[in-house]
């Protein structure tokens, strides 16, 4: 495989032929190649080198004095290659005999979170390896071990995670898969569960406003899924997971090299949970009975000799939920009132076609082209209340890639298309719309090659509903010294707010919806509009001869427009446009430390200030902790005679107060208990095959008492499963086996 898919879409190209060599660096593992980053390049007998970047790719200035290039990385054998023109260069390194299994460890562990110093964005690179480190059942489940991101409980009845980033929601984020937006529209609540963990071969975390090439939406950041690429996925993968809170899950991944330009992946995943519990005695499940069966076929097509590679997807998922009373029984109490019970039934199709070209004689000039079809399908009830959403949506996207004189000045432009169907019914209210959307876009970057590099981007929409708008977005990255980076950016961005299927958890109260039309497009409302600002600074160190660093950073969201979800009436739950002021300020402070040998400490304190005017108050947002913090220690032992190994990661979430809204039990201005959570993973790596893995959830059991309110009488006005801070079910054991057949 020549060139890879990061390479061709939306990365960026770093080459000339005249004064810069470039290319990209990988390792073979198993039989199998992957990009590597941090291989290192020096020309012989100079100081003149490079480090590789997160997708393997390098640009080193050509030297009139050696043309012999040095290629290392920890664990693989040095390479020297014979250098005479600055064409295009694709490396593969092969393991190291000698020593192997230690240096094998030290290399996963670097790749498991990767921070950069040389891009512009802030960007932060979570690979698989990191995602065994707890039990990754799905997206939402994905963060656990990562204090970029904050994952909070939902509701009392689904037990859904969400995420919010830099002290904002999911819908405030641009999710993507592969750079097309996955998670928006109808699958917000419910999407992240719609992405199995095994599938996930990588995430790239983005602080702050993303790039103008991905869209107008990512206002706070972009979380991007990158998925398993049938031709460097093992050829079969079976993960089954249980734990005991009665969930079931199996994952089968079969892979096929059919020649040496078509690969083909099979992905199936099925979970359930049968089981009834509750363990707090208020006779509602503490977790939903469901199941989901979720089927992906992918098919790679790469011709090294011309430059070309494609991806074709094509994915069906079924998923059930039922949760409510114990006693409930769906085929005979549905809309009655003997017991409170909800199902929530979707289905959902996704395809996409993904093909990237890059011109042989110029590497550094490039196209590709993106389209995806999803069709979401959601028919669900909430007691009494109904809610069902189609989702219909078209995505595609033409990009250009190339230079201006020379590789420090490159550019990205292109146009894209969306549409959106919407048909919504809210108890007997039908709500249907399309949005249409066109947009180009047009981004410089330049780097020195040494102290500072830019990136500048400006994208023009033409929006059915709302109307001609522009967005303009800058990174800037300086190193004022040795191993230290330093970033600043600032963008806009602007998003249509989907009142109902973003706040589902409102139908599991009995609060009246109001919604309060303002003249907008939407429901009546204006389109929220938000500009982002931040900086983060980035040191890296050496204490008692063991490597880390420390970061530090600032962001803040202000709204000139947005929809308030207001929760202060007890009965109430009103949607209308802001009148006032409404921001919100993330600190973060985080120290990556390697203590001692086949160990790693991850630290980090938050520090969020989230405000918005309700009504004539401006209140820090309700179920937003104010401090947060976060620890993670990871410990290997190796046995140096038959290869195998032993992994133990703890993670500890410290999660402050929280304010909660009005209600009829304990009244307003009420804070909750600031709590810990404690998880824990032993993995038994046999070998490089198998390998099973035991873990603990919550160990300190700590539990939100009660936190149905009205649970005595779901069916009476003050009925609300909403205000959940904590986790509901206790602490929660599993164990699970990993198995592959490599080549």
């Amino acid at each position: 495989m020549k060139y890879t898919y990061i390479l061709l879409f939306f990365m960026g190209w770093s080459a000339s032929a005249q004064q810069l060599l470039n290319g990209q660096i990988k390792i073979e593992e198993s039989g199998i190649e992957m990009p590597i980053g941090g291989a290192n390049l020096i020309w012989l007998d100079t100081t003149v080198g490079a480090i590789t970047n997160e997708q393997g790719e390098f640009e080193i200035p050509m030297n009139s004095n050696s043309n012999q290039l040095i290629i290392s990385y920890i664990g693989f054998k040095t390479d020297t290659l014979k250098i005479s023109t600055a064409k295009k260069l694709i490396h593969t390194l092969l393991p190291n005999t000698e020593d192997v299994l230690d240096e094998v460890t030290i290399t996963q562990r670097r790749k498991a979170i990767q921070k950069s110093y040389l891009e512009a964005q802030n960007v932060i690179l979570v690979s698989s390896e990191e995602l065994l480190k707890a039990a990754c059942c799905n997206l939402s489940e994905s963060f656990e071990t990562n204090p970029s991101v904050d994952v909070n409980f939902a509701d009392a009845l689904t037990g859904t995670k969400q995420i919010k980033m830099l002290g904002l929601s999911s819908p405030y984020l641009l999710i993507s898969e592969e750079n097309i937006p996955m998670v928006r529209g109808a699958s917000q609540i419910y999407g992240l569960t719609f992405t199995p963990g095994t599938w996930i071969q990588s995430i790239q975390i983005t602080k702050g406003a993303g790039s103008v090439v991905n869209g107008f939406e990512s206002i706070a950041g972009q979380i991007n899924t990158e998925i398993q690429k049938p031709s460097a996925d093992a050829p079969i993968f079976v993960n089954a997971y249980v734990s005991l809170n009665g969930r079931k899950e199996l994952n089968t991944h079969f892979n096929t090299k059919f020649n040496e330009k078509w690969s083909g992946g099979s992905y199936v995943h099925v979970n359930q949970r049968t089981q009834k519990f509750d363990a707090n005695g208020d006779s509602f499940l503490d977790v939903p009975i469901s199941k989901q069966i979720n089927v992906l076929n992918r098919w790679q097509y790469t011709d090294a000799t011309k430059g070309w590679v494609g991806f074709a997807s094509l994915r069906f998922l079924d998923d059930e939920k039922q949760t409510g009373s114990m006693s409930f029984d769906p085929l005979i109490h549905k809309g009655s009132r003997d017991f409170w019970g909800s199902e929530i039934a979707t289905q959902r199709m996704d395809a996409s076609l993904k093909v990237g070209y890059v011109f042989p004689e110029t590497p550094y000039q490039s196209f590709g082209f993106q389209s995806a079809y999803s069709n979401h399908d959601q028919e669900s009830y909430f007691g009494l209340r109904a809610y069902d959403i189609e989702h219909k949506s078209f995505f595609t996207n033409l990009l250009f890639n190339s230079i201006i004189s020379n590789t420090k000045n490159k550019f990205k432009t292109g146009i894209n298309f969306s549409y959106d169907s919407y048909n919504e019914q809210v108890d007997l209210v039908n709500y249907e719309r399309r949005d249409e959307v066109i947009g180009a876009f047009f981004e410089y970057s330049y780097d020195s090659l040494d102290k500072l590099n830019l990136t500048a981007g400006i994208r023009v929409d033409s929006h059915n509903r709302l109307g001609f708008f522009v967005t303009p977005r800058i990174h800037v990255r300086y190193n004022p010294w040795e191993r230290s980076v330093l970033r600043a950016s600032v963008g806009s961005g602007r998003k249509v707010a989907n009142i109902f299927a973003e706040n589902q958890k409102l139908f599991g109260t009995n609060r009246l919806i109001q919604v309060s039309d303002n003249g907008g497009s939407v429901y009546g409302l204006r389109p929220e509009r938000a500009w982002n600002y931040g900086v983060s600074f980035r040191q890296g160190f050496t204490l008692f001869e063991n490597q880390g660093d420390v970061t530090v950073d600032f962001y803040r969201t202000q709204f000139e427009d947005q929809v308030v979800v207001d929760w202060e009436q007890a009965s109430h739950i009103r949607f209308y446009n802001l009148e006032g002021s409404s921001y919100a300020n993330s600190f973060q402070l985080e120290v990556d430390y390697v203590p001692f040998k086949n160990t790693s400490l991850r630290l980090a304190y938050k520090n969020y200030e989230v405000k918005t005017t309700y009504g004539t108050q401006t209140l820090q947002k309700p179920l937003q902790p104010k401090e947060r913090f976060f620890a993670n220690f990871e410990y290997r032992f190796e046995n140096e005679e038959n290869g195998s190994q032993w992994k133990a990661d703890w993670t500890y979430h410290f999660v402050g107060a929280q304010r909660l809204p009005s209600n009829s039990r304990d009244g307003s201005g009420f804070y909750s208990n600031s709590y810990g959570l404690l998880n824990m993973q032993l993995t038994r790596v046999f070998s490089n095959k198998f390998e099973l893995y035991l873990g603990g959830e919550n160990l300190g059991n700590f539990k939100q008492l009660n936190p149905i309110i009205g649970s005595e009488n779901p069916f009476g006005t003050t009925f609300d499963s909403s205000l959940v801070y904590a986790p509901v079910f206790g602490k929660m054991f599993y164990a699970g086996l990993r198995f592959k057949l490599n080549n």
